[in-house]
């Protein structure tokens, strides 16, 4: 059986504010702005028409719920100096960041603004691994 060429294209996410959604994510994670059409905002890190789909839904949305759903999207960096500034740029806002090593990569878990989850990491370990960690 052949394994599949399908891998994770976009995420689209819904926020109470979208201009204070675009601030966010073009500060911590560098994305830049590529479309606009009515409530929705196209960013991007530059090879895709979008990285990222902003969708706003209103001051009163109700707010994600930690119960079963996406727990959270996870943006991988290339060293420990994106993560770093990731990090400060997270710490000058004001926002609450677990940082965790897990031994095969250093994560940073926060919320962005509206409380949907996100991971920032760098992978530490390169290769390929087998189920048992052997390999």
């Amino acid at each position: 059986m052949s394994r599949s060429t399908a891998h994770l294209g976009h995420v689209h996410l819904k926020v109470r504010d979208v201009e204070r959604a675009v601030a966010f994510y073009t500060d911590v994670f560098d994305l830049d702005v590529n479309d606009r059409h009515g409530p929705f905002v196209f960013l991007t890190f530059g090879d895709h028409y979008h990285d990222v789909a902003l969708q706003e839904g209103g001051s009163d949305a109700a707010g994600p719920e930690r119960g079963v759903g996406l727990y959270h999207t996870a943006f991988e960096v290339e060293n420990g100096d994106a993560l770093g500034r990731i990090y400060e740029t997270l710490d000058e806002r004001g926002v609450r960041v677990d940082s965790i090593d897990h031994g095969i990569s250093e994560a940073l878990y926060f919320d962005d603004p509206d409380g949907n989850g996100l991971e920032a990491y760098r992978d530490t370990v390169r290769g390929t691994t087998t189920p048992s960690g052997k390999g």
